[in-house]
């Protein structure tokens, strides 16, 4: 099939390789470079880098959406237009013009956590299964028409950033089963259910500042979805601490939430509802670090408070 991709983020990069390897892909449209890390140099997108590894034509607008990227897709005359992680609702004069409509890959399972971060909403909200969605692309934010998903569980042990690395595997064999069964005609879009919508907003850094006060389970689920980017932190000594890895410690404790319960073996601090153990942590300016190395290194003591 005549083909273009548009997209940046990293969960693409798989399905843009396997589009690659089986059909045609006339050409990428990614985001222009953009600023970044302590330096602030220009950094190319994820699929940026793969577009080139790949040989494939690469074109870097402002905006997908400009006249100037309209005539050239258009020019193109591809059939579909495959849209994964670019960051940008596309507008109706664009999504028209593929012969044969143009397709999300989203990593839910929508209805559910329609936006931005459907991988970290999902594991901060507790899910215990998340996914792969295909689906025709209308005006709205992520409410056209399904053509296929797959389901898969999420772990305890899971992070937004190891949930991230299976969807995006999963995301390219979903993409590729979608574009045989719409070749095939085996594929028929079906309508989705409003009314079970929910919704997962961009990530702001401020979501990260654990609230002591809040049950354990929900600050484990928010470390783990805020891991590895933006992180979840707590404040030590005045300090911030960078919190990447806990557990739930099961009990009825005392003290109040946010004080330092026991130090031997690990660093354990009371919550709202039972306790959590901080497995992996790192102080201002400082490496990560696990808990029993911080509370040799800084000399915590039980009574201390977090927060």
């Amino acid at each position: 099939m005549r083909l273009i991709f548009i997209g940046s983020g990293e969960i693409g990069v798989p399905t843009l390789e396997g589009l690659a390897r089986a059909h045609d892909v006339l050409a990428v449209f990614t985001r222009p470079d953009r600023p970044a890390g302590r330096g602030q140099r220009p950094q190319p997108t994820p699929i940026k880098e793969a577009a080139l590894r790949l040989g494939l034509s690469l074109y870097q607008p402002e905006s997908v959406k400009s006249p100037e990227s309209l005539e050239l897709i258009r020019g193109l005359e591809p059939e579909f237009i495959i849209v994964a992680a670019y960051g940008e609702i596309l507008s109706k004069e664009l999504l028209v013009i593929p012969k044969r409509g143009a397709i999300n890959l989203h990593a839910s399972l929508l209805p559910k956590y329609r936006g931005a971060a459907p991988i970290q909403w999902a594991i901060i909200r507790g899910e215990r299964e998340t996914g792969i969605t295909t689906f025709l692309m209308d005006e709205g934010m992520d409410t056209g028409e399904i053509l296929l998903q797959r389901a898969i569980p999420i772990e305890e042990e899971d992070t937004a950033g190891s949930l991230y690395a299976k969807l995006a595997q999963l995301g390219a064999e979903v993409m590729l089963e979608t574009l045989e069964g719409l070749e095939r005609g085996t594929l028929k879009p079906k309508p989705q259910d409003h009314s079970q919508a929910t919704y997962a907003p961009k990530i702001k850094k401020e979501l990260g500042q654990l609230d002591w006060a809040r049950p354990s389970r929900e600050l484990f689920n928010l470390i783990r979805g805020l891991n590895p980017d933006p992180g979840a932190f707590t404040f030590f000594r005045g300090k911030r601490l960078k919190v990447h890895r806990s557990r739930v410690v099961p009990g009825e404790f005392p003290g109040s939430p946010g004080e330092v319960l026991d130090v031997k073996p690990g660093l354990i601090v009371r919550a709202g509802e039972e306790a959590l153990e901080l497995l992996e942590v790192q102080p201002e300016g400082k490496r990560a670090m696990s808990g029993p190395d911080f509370v040799r290194g800084y000399r915590v003591e039980v009574g201390e408070q977090l927060g």
